[in-house]
């Protein structure tokens, strides 16, 4: 209440009384004027005496307009100091000036007044603490100042606290309870003051030292004076009078020899311009005359301002952001707890046994075709229910065959048969084209509920080339397989799997890169035995159907026969038979015998679907007139069929269609212990889509495993891949520990001058941009694991998610904080930046989270284009673009309206700033001469001036490298769900 009747009394006495000057106001026909002054409008400074005698007081002579303090001559009583003697200096001198003021006739009863009968004796407070009202007088030195004014200048400042327990008169009616008064002097004339209310005095340890803090400053130049226009080019009157917000008085400690201590006083302009501590007051000297009682009692009040230790509150943003801290943690705890318990109750359940269910695949009049560029024909196609336009390139035509448990099929035909196509389409790969026809998996029960399980082996073997054969087939069993099969089990189902592949003598031993020895990688198991692990991979998770392409793609003879005999084994499993489909480029003859049944494809038409060995010749021999026997041209029956359907005749295309409608032999036929409960048909719908639809996807939609036991062995495999591969983080710390010493020595002990300020700011960009090209190295990593991701992926081990995170902890954690810490740490220290901890860990803050933001952003680029290249040049230049728009080569308000705007999506532009407000906030100040001029100036100011960067920016930069954190996260985790999959 005091507080707002004292603002609205400032402002009334300002806007009424004109002539009262330094705030007072108008009593009658006169002016009351505050402490030290007097005269018709105030304007007049005491000359000598003391506070007490008040309107009594000898005043300064006015002289050609002006009352000058140094020309009157004034001195001061023993006792008295500072300008116009308004400060005490012993308690004998404010004893007697109380006992000279109190024996005066209008003062009769002042002895007792509000204190009654209690301790009278007065004492003079030389602290910076007060307890009722202060007055303390200090030197103004700021070299800056002193170069434009050289003359002396000095400040007058009343602190008033508590005014019903001073003794000064006058004290009630211009000092409210935590008030300010200020008075600048130069050269002994008064050339502004200044007023605040709403003060709070928070005492330092052992209370010698304070920190007052004041709202709703307000300031005035007097006219002509030489701050105020009295002299040519140097006009401060806008600037004073803008001075506004708040106050701060911060005193240390009085040095007990010169009795004096140094004071700053802070306000937004004036911090700008002379740093965080403000305009710095040297030998400040205290005085208040006080009652002893006041002291004795702690001024008589509890829980008031002056306690000492009073704890400031936190900011809006502080609170905001230690919520959002909080709120992120309790979230991830609470997933992880959730987490747990999934995890939990998936060991627990169990799991129906699917064991016996014999599985055959059968197919109908699959149709492919590969749509024409044209959109319009594109748009047709879609419409159409069956068919393709003439313009689309058509390569499977109404292909038709079956396969039965315990049965193993050849599909047969030269290049650019359709092969391949074929086997992705059965296999339910996503397909680029427009899939017609119809596929059934039909079994010898009703007991099948879901889908059947495919498993499919690409042509090109994808694997971990640090994991031996056994860690990376017992990975595949720890995620393929369902979450309630113990760990001991699923190393045993690996160990039989490997005797069975015949690679258990390869348990120990690294996959590697094949073919890739001069590559400088290590050179890893042979293409057979890596074949015959990626089979083992399928055959892990149990499969219902294993589909190949091309098994023996790239080997010789002997692998392709141990390949074979595998397969042929798995087929005819006395115990789980599965149907066994392969894609066969070019087989020998030895390999031929070993299938059961073939599928000649020629042009993308079926040719022979049926029995193996010597069926198909036989049936060419008898139903094709001019085709000669194999045994006649002395092929094998592989080679014969492949020369049959390099050039066929038309008739050929049309005695396969001939047979099969009628039944023969070799075409589709049912059996009866097919039943139909027991038929999963994925047919294609009357609206045919491209791309959108899995009209043939045989393929179980659930992950066997929890996320949480994904993400324990992804990030297990992350660490062996760490431990083995050491090349990439040894280069990252090493490299970053050259750099930190070449940018440290570069910047070495950067001075306090302008230059030296420019050269720090130089070393913080040369932080940021040392950063945004490491994290090249994220991208290179998410290109080059992405065949493996897609692979794992297509065969449901784990979600993205799971992948994403796992890849994002080891990959951030030792290639991005650690090598950013040593850099940082090592130029930090060297360069001689700000020299405590505080800044220290807000500098190194804001590095972890700008290489948070950039390592993410790779990750995108990664992640959304298929080719590395375009993605290293994108990210190439976003960088150049960021250094660009960071403030360091362009001042930011300098560049055209137009192209402003891109500084605002610059993560850059927010780290440079927050590390050079960092910088500026610890107090830093430019030590510097221009044209023989010393010059004491806040670093803060020549940011601003250079650079455009705003002080009280840091924690809004924070923020924003959270959001594009955040950003780029949310980015990284769509493109992947969405778009990072494995389409053909």
């Amino acid at each position: 209440m005091l507080s707002r009747f004292w603002s609205i009394y400032l402002f009334l006495a300002i806007a009424t009384a004109q002539l009262c000057e330094n705030y007072g106001f108008q009593n009658g026909s006169t002016c009351a004027c505050p402490t030290g002054f007097g005269g018709e409008t105030c304007s007049q400074p005491a000359c000598g005496g003391n506070i007490f005698e008040g309107i009594q007081r000898s005043l300064t002579p006015v002289s050609n307009g002006v009352a000058n303090l140094t020309q009157a001559g004034c001195s001061c009583q023993d006792g008295w100091t500072g300008t116009g003697c308004n400060v005490c200096q012993s308690s004998n001198a404010c004893q007697a000036a109380y006992a000279s003021f109190a024996n005066t006739p209008s003062n009769p009863d002042v002895v007792t007044g509000s204190q009654g009968t209690q301790n009278q004796t007065l004492t003079c407070n030389t602290s910076p603490r007060v307890w009722a009202g202060s007055q303390m007088s200090c030197r103004v030195d700021n070299p800056t100042l002193q170069a434009i004014y050289p003359l002396t200048s000095t400040l007058n400042i009343i602190r008033t606290l508590q005014p019903s327990l001073t003794p000064v008169p006058n004290a009630t009616a211009f000092g409210s309870a935590g008030s300010v008064y200020a008075h600048l002097f130069y050269a002994g004339v008064e050339q502004f003051y200044c007023a605040a209310d709403s003060c709070v005095q928070n005492l330092g340890s052992g209370g010698d030292s304070t920190d007052w803090s004041c709202q709703n400053l307000q300031c005035t130049c007097r006219p002509g004076t030489t701050f105020c226009g009295g002299t040519v080019g140097s006009n401060l009157t806008n600037t004073i009078n803008g001075l506004s917000g708040t106050l701060g008085i911060d005193c240390g400690v009085v040095n007990t020899t010169t009795n004096t201590a140094t004071c700053n006083f802070k306000q937004t302009t004036l911090q700008g311009l002379f740093g965080l501590k403000g305009l710095t007051l040297n030998g400040c000297s205290f005085g208040e005359c006080v009652r002893q009682s006041v002291i004795d009692s702690n001024g008589n009040v509890t829980d008031t301002p002056t306690e000492e230790h009073m704890t400031k509150p936190l900011s809006g943003g502080v609170i905001a952001g230690l919520a959002v801290v909080g709120g992120l943690l309790f979230v991830s705890l609470l997933l992880l707890l959730w987490g747990c318990f999934k995890q939990k109750a998936a060991r627990r359940t169990r799991s129906d046994d699917d064991s016996g269910i014999h599985v055959s695949v059968e197919w109908d009049n699959l149709s492919y075709s590969v749509l024409s560029p044209d959109k319009t024909a594109w748009i047709n196609s879609l419409r159409r229910q069956r068919g393709a336009s003439n313009d689309d390139k058509v390569v499977l035509d109404s292909v038709s065959g079956r396969v039965q448990a315990g049965q193993m099929m050849a599909i047969l035909g030269p290049s650019g048969a359709g092969k391949t196509t074929l086997v992705e389409i059965l296999a339910g790969k996503a397909k680029s084209g427009l899939v017609i026809g119809t596929v059934k998996f039909p079994t010898g029960t009703n007991n099948l509920d879901a889908a059947p399980h495919v498993g499919f082996v690409p042509q090109q073997d994808i694997l971990p080339p640090t994991l031996t054969v056994y860690e990376a087939l017992l990975f595949a069993a720890r995620l393929r397989l369902p979450e309630n099969v113990p760990d001991i089990e699923k190393r045993e189902v690996v160990e039989e799997l490997m005797s069975k592949l015949g690679i258990s003598s390869l348990k120990n031993v690294r996959i590697g890169y094949n073919g890739d020895v001069g590559g400088g990688k290590a050179r890893g198991i042979s293409g057979g035995e890596m074949r015959r692990v990626s089979i083992g991979l399928e055959l892990i998770s149990r499969p219902d159907i294993l589909i190949l392409d091309e098994p023996t793609s790239g080997l010789d003879s002997v692998s392709a026969s141990r390949i074979a005999k595998v397969l042929h084994a798995i087929a005819h499993d006395p115990v789980n038979p599965i149907p066994v489909i392969a894609s066969i480029h070019q087989p020998s003859s030895q390999l031929y015998q070993s299938f059961d049944s073939i599928l000649l494809l020629s042009h993308g038409r079926a040719l022979y679907s049926g029995p193996g060995m010597f069926a198909p010749s036989e049936y060419f021999t008898r139903t094709a007139p001019g085709v000669v026997p194999p045994y006649l041209q002395g092929y094998n029956v592989a080679d014969y069929l492949l020369e049959v359907a390099s050039d066929p005749h038309v008739s050929l295309f049309q005695l396969h269609h001939s047979a099969k409608d009628h039944g023969d032999d070799h075409g589709h036929q049912d059996n009866a212990d097919i039943t139909e409960k027991g038929v999963h048909t994925l047919s294609e719908e009357s609206d045919l889509t491209l791309n959108k639809k899995r009209v043939l996807t045989p393929k179980r939609t659930k992950y066997a495993t929890t996320f949480l036991t994904q993400l324990q062995f992804l990030s297990g495999r992350e660490w062996k891949v760490l431990q083995r591969d050491k090349t990439l983080f040894f280069t990252h710390v090493v490299v970053s520990a050259i750099l930190g010493v070449f940018c440290g020595g570069l910047y070495f002990q950067t001075d306090m001058t302008i230059a030296g300020f420019q050269s720090r700011v130089g070393c913080l960009f040369f932080l940021g941009a040392l950063i945004a090209f490491s994290s090249l190295s994220a991208l290179y990593n998410v290109v080059e694991i992405r065949p493996l991701f897609l692979r794992e992926r297509s065969s449901m081990y784990y979600s993205p998610t799971a992948w994403l995170l796992s890849r994002f902890i080891f990959d951030v954690v030792p290639l991005r904080l650690i090598p950013t810490i040593i850099v940082s740490t090592i130029t930090y220290w060297m360069a001689g930046l700000a020299a405590d901890a505080a800044h220290y860990f807000k500098f190194l803050f804001i590095l972890v989270l700008y290489s948070l933001a950039m390592t993410l952003f790779n990750f995108l680029l990664g992640t959304l284009f298929h080719n590395g290249g375009i993605a290293i040049l994108l990210s190439a230049l976003s960088a150049l673009y960021q250094m660009t728009f960071a403030g360091f080569f362009v001042h930011l308000n300098a560049i055209p309206p137009v192209l402003r705007w891109l500084q605002w999506i610059c993560p850059l532009k927010y780290t440079l700033e927050a590390l050079s407000v960092n910088e500026v906030g610890s107090g830093l100040m430019i030590e510097d001469t221009l044209q023989g001029v010393p010059v004491s100036i806040s670093a803060s100011l020549i940011m601003n001036l250079l650079f455009g960067f705003g002080l009280d920016n840091y924690y809004r930069d924070v923020l924003v490298l959270f959001a594009f954190i955040a950003g780029f996260g949310l980015g990284v985790i769509g493109v992947v769900w969405l778009k990072v999959r494995e389409r053909r």
